[in-house]
């Protein structure tokens, strides 16, 4: 018993979606969406840190932003973004969260 397949070759041609195709778009969708969800994270963060320039709770807030700001070079970095220096000045990002990335 045989069955018959039409080439790959013309699925393309016609404009089928492959399971594969499928899959892909909704993996990079979703990559997508999360890194504007970590995006406006960093956005909010900074922003925190603007509103409250010294003083009490200053330092947990330049905490928070350094972690978000540190998870969110990392998801770039895995989808192969790796062009720190324009997210740094897109973002506005502080020198002083810049230098406690990653410190724990």
């Amino acid at each position: 018993m045989s069955s018959l397949r039409m080439p790959q070759a013309f699925l393309k041609k016609l404009g089928v979606e492959t399971g594969d195709a499928v899959l892909r778009y909704e993996l990079m969708e979703e990559q997508a969406q999360s890194l504007g969800r970590a995006g406006r994270k960093v956005e909010a963060a900074l922003a925190a840190l603007a509103a409250h320039p010294g003083g009490e709770g200053r330092a947990e807030l330049l905490k928070t932003a350094a972690d978000v700001v540190w998870s969110f070079l990392v998801q770039r970095e895995v989808m192969g973004l790796r062009d720190r220096a324009a997210i740094v000045a897109q973002y506005a990002i502080p020198r002083e969260v810049m230098v406690r990335l990653g410190a724990r």
